[in-house]
This record gives C-alpha cells, sequence and structure tokens, in this order.
C-alpha cells in the first residue's frame, strides 16, 4: 500500500509529466515509472529541475534484456513487446524521495536511448557499461565505447541470447609473440549436480 508520502509524490508526478508516462507502479516501498524513449530527456530534466520534485542525484543506471520475460509479466508492467530497456535509479535529496525510470528502446534490432549526461553528468560510465554489456545505444553521449571488455571483444555479453562460452577466445601466442583470438575451444554442455541429501533432510521434528 502505497505511504502518504509516495500519494504526494504519485499526484506531482502524474500532474507535471501527463501522458509522458506509459506506467506508474508503487511496488515494495518504491515508485517506478515508465516512458518512451522519445521522451527521455524531456522527462529527465523535468524530474531534476521541477520544483516539486527535484531529483538532482543519479544514483544508478543500468540496461536490461526483456528477451526471455513470460507474456503475462510483460502486459503487467505494459512492456509493449518491447525487449530492451534503461533503469534509472533517482533520488531527490532535499525532498528525501527516491524513484525508479524505465525507458522502453523501440529498436530491439539497434536499440536507443537518448543520453543523460547533461543531466546527470555521473552517467557518462553507467552508459558506456550499459552499451558495452547490451549494446544499447546512448545517443549523444560524448564519448561512447566499451568500458569494460576488450576492443576486439564481439557482441554485448548480458544479453539473454549471448552463450555463456562467448564466440572467441583470447591467448597469448609464444610463437607469434602476440596476444591472438580464435574460435572457443570449449564445448557446450550441461552439467547436473549431483545432490546427495541424507535420509529425512528438511523433515520437520515432531
Amino acid at each position: 500500500m502505497p505511504t502518504a508520502h509516495q500519494e504526494i509524490l504519485t499526484e506531482a508526478l502524474q500532474n507535471i509529466l501527463g501522458d509522458k508516462i506509459i506506467h506508474l507502479q508503487a511496488q515494495y516501498g518504491e515508485l517506478t515509472i515508465t516512458i518512451s524513449a522519445n521522451d527521455n530527456f524531456t522527462v529527465g530534466r523535468t524530474l531534476r529541475d521541477d520544483p516539486a520534485l527535484k531529483f538532482d542525484t543519479l544514483i544508478d543506471l543500468c540496461g536490461i534484456d526483456y528477451f526471455t520475460y513470460g507474456e503475462e509479466l510483460s502486459i503487467k508492467h505494459n512492456l509493449r513487446g518491447k525487449r530492451f530497456g534503461v533503469i534509472y535509479h533517482l533520488l531527490s535529496v532535499e525532498k528525501n524521495q527516491r524513484l525508479r525510470v524505465r525507458v522502453l528502446a523501440e529498436d530491439d534490432e539497434l536499440p536507443a536511448v537518448d543520453s543523460v549526461t547533461d543531466i546527470w553528468p555521473v552517467a557518462n560510465w553507467f552508459e558506456r557499461e550499459a552499451f558495452d554489456l547490451y549494446g544499447i545505444v546512448f545517443t549523444g553521449h560524448p564519448d561512447l565505447r566499451r568500458i569494460l571488455t576488450d576492443y576486439g571483444f564481439i557482441g554485448n555479453p548480458f544479453r539473454k541470447d549471448f552463450p555463456i562460452t562467448g564466440y572467441v577466445e583470447m591467448r597469448y601466442d609464444a610463437e607469434q609473440k602476440r596476444v591472438v583470438y580464435q574460435p572457443v575451444s570449449i564445448e557446450p554442455r550441461e552439467i547436473t549436480p549431483l545432490v546427495i541429501r541424507e535420509e529425512h533432510y528438511g523433515d520437520c521434528e515432531s
């Protein structure tokens, strides 16, 4: 059940953002709004600058892949069949309020959202991380390049259709005296762990 504090914030968000909010949800003591990628920068600036909101701090930003999200959950959270999204965790220090913002990318083949580095400069490396791991392009980012994987890496390792072994492996070649890339030599396999439990394990004592 929303607290009085959340109800005030909910009313302010609805009055200020209006139909830019695709979905609003209060769960586990936190508010989440879902917005379109086309409104990302405008909404972000409003969330920071409007005197009734003042979300001056970006705590975290991460990419997300809804590839295997169930149809029932997609309908519940109003994802509208979109695969990739970006999640922002915002804090208003002055008003002691938190907000989660979910932005859905329109194109699954080339997911893109506007960069918010001009609003919250701390987003710089967060956006690079989401670009590296999910392949989400942040339009207007000042230096969008990989940050965790190496320059020769192929693909985006946090996408749900990316193989656990990857596509290539890297090793040092003593003859060539340099690092080389080659196809993965590990054969994919499923491993089922053997679990041995004592008889009557977990039974409640009478």
